[in-house]
Order: structure tokens, then C-alpha cells, then sequence
């Protein structure tokens, strides 16, 4: 299989590289928001939607510091553009979705700390993508990060209306269902060839 075809790079950091269940980056709000569907789902998006603007930015950044020959620079401009456009995304939904703003609560600023976002950044550059390849780079990674926050949230909520013994409720089965979860995605690596 071409591995820079763009459906490959796709399907590649949404199934087969996830950044949560393969690479376990992004682990903090993976176990911290996937309590309930709706909150997973919208902080889904709002990982997404910082990913491929912190995709085209670190593309571009990365053309300049190229071309100024200062690669020194660029884990700490990568780190300024995500906190800028975390703190842009944060603005946003404060003042549109108040509800969403207090039900993301830490976690929508903790975006910022993310590593999985700046994983993004720092794979795309280091296997020398192109400005589209980044971008569906980032757009599989965001939208295989949403669907590691609902498969959890999923099997959350409905180990919530479940008899479990208590000595594994709480922390030890949110762990052992990750675990599992994360198992059950290495069964994608066969389809990388």
C-alpha cells in the first residue's frame, strides 16, 4: 500500500495509529471526558477543530524556520500556536455555548497541554508531509481521538447501569476497559501491509 496516499495517511492516524489507543498520547482527557457521550463528542470536535488549525500552522511554521534555517525554534513556536488557538477555541465557546464552556470545565484549557496536538505537529514534520497530507493527517488523528472519546464514553455509560463488583468500580474499570479498548486497535495494524 502507498503509504503517501492520502487515504492511507487517513486511515492511518485514525484506525491503525491512533494517537489515544495506539500511541497513548492524549490520555488526560481521554479518561477525563469520556464520562457521558454529548461532552465527548463536542470536546471530539474541539480537539479536531485545534489539530487542523495547529496542522497548517506548524506547516507553514516549519517552511519559515526552513528557510530561516532556525529548526531550533520550532517545538517552542509549535507550543505558542496551540495555547494561541486553544485560548481562540476557549473564547469562543464561553461566549456561544456557556453550557458546553462549564460541562468541559478543565479539560477544554488542558487542550493546550495536550500532547497528542503536538504529537501531530512534530509526526507530520518529521515524515516531511505536504500542506494537504498534514492536513488529512490532523483530520484523521482529530477524528480518531472523537472516536476513542465515544467508544469510551459508550462503553462508560453503559457499565454505568451495569452490577460491578465495587472493588473495580470507578478508576480500576474506566483503566482495564481502556486497556481492552486499546488492544482491541492493534488489530488494525495488520491493514498498514
Amino acid at each position: 500500500m502507498n503509504t503517501d496516499s492520502l487515504g492511507f495517511i487517513f486511515l492511518s492516524s485514525l484506525l491503525i495509529n491512533n494517537f489515544v489507543l495506539s500511541y497513548f498520547l492524549g490520555i488526560c482527557p481521554f479518561l477525563g471526558v469520556s464520562g457521558k457521550l454529548g461532552r465527548a463528542l463536542k470536546m471530539g470536535f474541539a480537539v479536531t477543530f485545534v489539530m487542523l488549525i495547529s496542522s497548517l500552522s506548524a506547516t507553514l511554521i516549519h517552511s519559515l524556520l526552513v528557510w530561516l534555517d532556525a529548526l531550533f525554534l520550532q517545538l517552542i513556536a509549535f507550543i505558542l500556536v496551540i495555547a494561541s488557538v486553544v485560548q481562540l477555541v476557549e473564547m469562543v465557546i464561553k461566549k456561544y455555548s456557556r453550557a458546553l464552556f462549564e460541562s468541559l470545565g478543565i479539560f477544554l484549557p488542558l487542550i493546550t497541554t495536550n500532547c497528542a496536538i503536538l504529537g501531530v505537529a512534530l509526526f507530520q514534520t518529521a515524515r516531511e508531509y505536504n500542506l494537504l497530507q498534514s492536513l488529512i493527517f490532523a483530520l484523521g488523528a482529530g477524528l480518531g481521538f472523537t472516536l476513542a472519546l465515544l467508544i469510551m464514553a459508550g462503553l462508560r455509560e453503559q457499565l454505568g447501569l451495569a452490577k460491578v463488583p465495587n472493588l473495580i468500580q470507578g478508576t480500576a474499570l474506566t483503566l482495564l476497559v481502556a486497556g481492552i479498548l486499546s488492544m482491541s486497535f492493534m488489530g488494525f495494524a495488520g491493514l498498514g501491509g
